[in-house]
């Protein structure tokens, strides 16, 4: 005889237990999170001030993230984490839309450019204005626009869930991803499922 267990969708566990005790160093847990091959974003919001319809480049703030992930198909949901000691965190906190552009393997320099540059970090940078009046980079692999949905703080960072209002992708483009400390792209093992 067989008993499967399904428990109610909503139901928390036991409040009464708590997570042990890491056994391990915070170098450690960084050496084996580092494992896990991710794909390299910068996600744009408004700067200080800043109103849709401005069109100056330094309108805006973006930052290189490879926090990324989907959530949910109904509705489209994303979501991101930024460090709460992040000098962006309280313009992403307070504004109401964001976009995340994933980058493509040959934008290496834009993602260093928002990861370290000083300065107007859009003056190299070629965009167009998204629907929210946000800067949606060219070459970009996909972009999704974001009304600012919600954010939950954990630990030493917040995450960030988005609703997609708009998205695009191309075609042809292989993407940036990091892995190990480095970056690098994908090369397919097989062919594409039908």
């Amino acid at each position: 005889m067989q008993f499967n267990y399904h428990p109610p969708m909503h139901q928390a566990p036991p409040s009464h237990i708590k997570a042990l005790s890491p056994d391990f160093e915070t170098p450690h847990f960084k050496q084996a999170l580092s494992r896990f091959a991710t794909g390299v974003t910068v996600i744009t919001t408004f700067a200080p001030g800043a109103h849709k319809g401005d069109s100056a480049s330094s309108s805006f703030v973006g930052i290189t993230a490879s926090s990324f992930n989907s959530v949910s198909l109904t509705p489209p949901l994303v979501l991101w984490s930024l460090g709460q000691g992040a000098s962006s965190a309280p313009l992403f906190h307070a504004g109401t839309h964001y976009v995340v552009n994933v980058l493509a393997a040959d934008q290496l320099d834009v993602c260093n450019r928002f990861a370290y540059g000083k300065g107007d970090r859009f003056a190299d940078t070629t965009y167009t204005l998204g629907e929210s009046g946000l800067p949606i980079l060219d070459g970009a692999l996909a972009w999704f626009e974001c009304h600012n949905r919600s954010r939950h703080e954990e630990g030493d960072h917040v995450i960030f869930v988005g609703e997609v209002e708009r998205c695009g992708f191309s075609d042809g483009s292989a993407p940036l991803v990091y892995q190990g400390g480095q970056f690098s792209t994908t090369t397919p093992l097989t062919h594409p499922l039908p």
